[in-house]
C-alpha cells in the first residue's frame, strides 16, 4: 500500500468534522459473504426471480427455502471483519457519524456501529405481509416454510428490499441528510452499480464532500468522483489508517 496515500487519507480523516461510511457487498466478502453480482456472485448460482415480490407472494414456500439457506444457514453464520471494526473504531473516536449500508447481513451492528442506516433493509427482521408486525428473526422458527405471523397467521417475509419494493423513507431520508452534511464520504466495497443507492456518494460530492474509496478494484467512483483511491482488501487498509489515528 502506498504510504503517502494512506497518509493523506489519514489527514482527511483527521481534519474532517462530518465524516459518513458508504458500504456496499464487498465490506463483507472477507467475512465469507459473498456478493450479488461478478464472477463468483450470487447470481451466478441462483435465479434472483425467487427475490422477486411478485414471484415471493405466489411461491411464498419455494422463495422461503432459498431465503433460508443463503441469508438465515449460510450469512448468519458470518462475522465482522476488520473493515466493519475499523469504521466502529472511527465512531468511538467521535470521528464517524454513520454508516450508511446496501447490505443486510447487520454486520455493521455486531462490529460495535451504533448509528447505522440500512438503505436495503436487514435480514434480521421478520415483517408480516398484512399486519405489519415485525418480529426479531431469532424470535421465528424457520423449521416449517413459509414461518407464519404468530400474531394473524399471514407469511412472514424478511425485512429488506425485494426486486419490485421501493426503499424504506427513513432510510431514504436519513441517507439524503448524510449526503448533504458530510465533508468526507468514506466508500467501501462497493461498484457503484445498485440504484437508487448509487446516487448518494455523487449527491455528497455535489455537496462539497471528500471522497476517500477503498476497494479491491476501481469501482464506477474511482475516476469520476474520488479524491484519494486505497486499493486492497478493505480490512486491512482499514487496520492502517486506524493505526495512523491512534497515533495523532
Amino acid at each position: 500500500m502506498d504510504k503517502d496515500k494512506l497518509n493523506e487519507a489519514a489527514e482527511l480523516i483527521s481534519k474532517a468534522e462530518h465524516i459518513t461510511a458508504f458500504t456496499g457487498a464487498g465490506i463483507s466478502v472477507e467475512s465469507g459473504i459473498p456478493p450479488f453480482r461478478g464472477k463468483n456472485g450470487l447470481w451466478s448460482k441462483y435465479d434472483p426471480i425467487f427475490l422477486s415480490l411478485d414471484y415471493f407472494y405466489e411461491n411464498s414456500t419455494e422463495s422461503w427455502k432459498l431465503i433460508k439457506e443463503i441469508f438465515y444457514d449460510f450469512f448468519g453464520q458470518a462475522l465482522p471483519n476488520y473493515a466493519h471494526k475499523g469504521l466502529a473504531e472511527l465512531e468511538k473516536f467521535g470521528k464517524l457519524e454513520a454508516v450508511i449500508t446496501q447490505n443486510i447481513d447487520n454486520l455493521h451492528q455486531e462490529a460495535g456501529s451504533l448509528n447505522v442506516i440500512e438503505f436495503h433493509g436487514t435480514s434480521r427482521i421478520l415483517a408480516c405481509t398484512q399486519c405489519s408486525f415485525k418480529y426479531q428473526h431469532k424470535e421465528i422458527s424457520l423449521v416449517n416454510l413459509p414461518p407464519i405471523c404468530p400474531r394473524c397467521g399471514s407469511v412472514l417475509k424478511p425485512n429488506f428490499i425485494f426486486f419490485g419494493e421501493g426503499i424504506p423513507q427513513h432510510a431514504y431520508l436519513a441517507s439524503m441528510f448524510e449526503a448533504e452534511n458530510a465533508d468526507l464520504f468514506i466508500i467501501i466495497g462497493t461498484t457503484g452499480e445498485v440504484m437508487p443507492a448509487s446516487l448518494i456518494p455523487q449527491i455528497a460530492k455535489q455537496n462539497g464532500a471528500k471522497i476517500l474509496e477503498i476497494n479491491t478494484e476501481p469501482s464506477n467512483y474511482t475516476h469520476e468522483l474520488t479524491d484519494v483511491f486505497l486499493q486492497g482488501k478493505a480490512s486491512m487498509i482499514m487496520k492502517q489508517l486506524v493505526s495512523l489515528l491512534d497515533r495523532d
